[in-house]
C-alpha cells in the first residue's frame, strides 16, 4: 500500500507548523491514506528529507511552505513519475494561487485527495529549477534586504518597501545581452524578469498566470533610464498590460541566453536568491512536473496520474 510524504517548512509563514502537521496526518488518515509528516527548518532540511522520502518510495511528496518549498520539492520531482502536492504555508503562494489550489490547509490536502494530476512546465536557468519565475537587477536585491531583517506578515511588507527604497537610491541598472532564437537585444536595464510561462501584467490580476503548459518562458526587460522612470513605467505596465508599454520589452520563446558584465551574479529563483555565472542559459522543461491540482483548475492539462481517490 502506497504512503504520501508530506514535509513542512517550519520557517514559513507565521502558523504553527506543529500543529498543521498534526491536521494534515489526520485528514489523510480519515481519508484511509498513510501520511508520513516531517516538519523541517531550513533549506537543508527540507531537501533531505525530501530526497530520503523519494528514495523511499513515497506515492506523492506534499510539500508545505511557501514558493521556494515547493521549488525545492519540484526540484526533487522534475522528470520523474512521483507527483507533487502543494500546501501553501508561505506568504505569497504564487505557484498555488496559480493552480487554483486553496489557501487553507485542509481545502489544499483535499485536493491531494480528491483533485486530479496534471502535468505542468519548469523553468531552468543553468541547471537550477523554478516554477513561477526568476530575475536579476533589482528584486534580488531588494529580497536579500529584506532577508536581513527576518520579518513576517506585515513586518515583511515594511521591511521590502525600505529595502526597495535603499535599491533605489543606489545605481541600480545593469548591462545585459540577451540572445534567444537567432536574434539578440542589449539593454541597460534595472530589470530582467523570466516568467514560466506569460504572466499577466495589468488590472487586479497583474502577476498571476492563465496557463502553466503553454511550453514557453516570458523575458521581460524594462528599458527605464533614470530611477525616477522606475515608478511610473510600473504604474503603466499595472494600467496598461506589459504589451502597451514602449519601455517594457516581451519576449516569448523556448529558451534564452542572458548574459551580464559580472562573472557571477545574484539571481532570484522563485523568490529565493543564488549568485550563478554569466552568461545564465534560461530554458523551458515543457510538462516534465506532475502536479495535483483542482479538478476545474484551468491553468494546466489533465494529462497525468489518477488522483487518490480513484486508486
Amino acid at each position: 500500500m502506497g504512503w504520501i510524504a508530506a514535509v513542512l517548512n517550519d520557517s514559513s509563514g507565521t502558523g504553527d507548523c506543529q500543529k498543521s502537521a498534526q491536521q494534515l496526518k489526520e485528514i489523510f488518515a480519515a481519508a484511509g491514506k498513510e501520511a508520513r509528516v516531517t516538519v523541517a527548518r531550513g533549506g537543508d532540511q527540507l531537501r533531505a528529507a525530501m530526497k530520503q522520502a523519494v528514495q523511499d518510495g513515497c506515492e506523492a511528496l506534499v510539500a508545505g511552505g511557501g514558493d521556494g518549498t515547493i521549488n525545492t520539492a519540484a526540484s526533487q520531482l522534475v522528470d520523474g513519475d512521483i507527483p507533487l502536492g502543494v500546501i501553501p504555508l508561505g506568504t505569497l503562494n504564487h505557484f498555488a494561487k496559480d493552480l487554483g489550489i486553496p489557501l487553507e490547509l485542509e481545502g489544499a490536502a483535499k485536493v491531494v485527495l480528491d483533485g486530479r494530476v496534471c502535468r505542468v512546465d519548469v523553468g531552468e536557468v543553468n541547471g537550477r529549477v523554478f516554477l513561477n519565475n526568476s530575475s536579476l537587477g533589482v528584486y534580488p536585491a531588494i529580497v536579500r534586504l529584506r532577508e536581513r531583517y527576518r520579518a513576517g506578515g506585515w513586518g515583511k511588507w515594511i521591511a521590502a518597501f525600505w529595502a526597495g527604497l535603499s535599491v533605489l537610491r543606489r545605481n541600480p541598472f545593469m548591462a545585459v545581452r540577451i540572445a534567444a532564437e537567432g536574434d539578440a537585444i542589449v539593454r541597460r536595464t534595472p530589470l530582467v524578469f523570466v516568467g514560466n510561462n506569460e504572466y499577466r501584467m495589468a488590472g487586479l490580476d497583474a502577476g498571476s498566470r492563465d496557463s502553466l503548459t503553454t511550453g514557453h518562458l516570458a523575458v521581460y526587460v524594462l528599458n527605464a533610464e533614470k530611477r525616477p522612470g522606475l515608478l511610473r513605467l510600473a504604474w503603466q505596465v499595472l494600467l496598461k498590460g506589459a504589451e502597451e508599454v514602449k519601455e517594457l520589452d516581451l519576449l516569448t520563446v523556448q529558451s534564452a541566453t542572458v548574459e551580464t558584465r559580472r562573472p557571477r551574479i545574484q539571481v532570484a529563483l522563485d523568490g529565493e536568491v543564488v549568485s550563478l555565472d554569466s552568461p545564465m542559459t534560461y530554458r523551458c522543461r515543457p510538462a516534465s512536473l506532475l502536479v495535483y491540482a483542482p479538478s476545474d483548475s484551468a491553468a494546466c492539462d489533465t494529462e497525468g496520474a489518477p488522483s487518490f481517490s480513484n486508486r
